[in-house]
């Protein structure tokens, strides 16, 4: 199992119309058994071996594919993760949803979960997070 650390930041809020999708949201819900929310939390990795750990698991772990409906729509990986704040051990199932985009930016790491990521762990922007890849 690999595990690593990101911290939280926001970004363009471009996710949140591309997890709206009714095909998304029901290719979700088979691979994952849950609808997520319909937005995506945003990790970087925080230190140089949390990026190294993200190359590996992009790289060498096969993930689940979602297949685009349309040629219009881009596909991605998911890969099942658990992610909990430092401070508890309470671990929430997600999945990290790994866009098929060109020139996709190697540090950014989306996260989806059955629940609003932010509110349930109580926490913010420039937070820490532990995500343990479990696929």
């Amino acid at each position: 199992m690999e595990r690593m650390n990101g911290i939280i930041f926001s970004d363009l809020g471009q996710a949140s119309t591309f997890m709206a999708l009714d095909w998304v949201q029901n290719l979700l819900l088979q691979r994952l058994g849950y609808h997520p929310f319909p937005a995506t939390l945003n990790l970087r990795p925080q230190a140089a071996a949390d990026e190294r750990t993200w190359q590996r698991v992009r790289c060498e772990l096969a993930g689940t594919p979602l297949t685009p409906a349309s040629d219009s729509h881009c596909g991605a990986k998911l890969f099942r993760v658990e992610i909990r704040t430092p401070r508890n051990a309470a671990k929430i199932d997600g999945a990290v949803l790994l866009p098929d985009v060109k020139d996709y930016p190697n540090d950014k790491i989306e996260i989806v979960a059955p629940v609003r990521l932010k509110d349930h762990l109580g926490v913010a922007d420039g937070d820490q997070l532990v995500v343990e890849f479990i696929n």
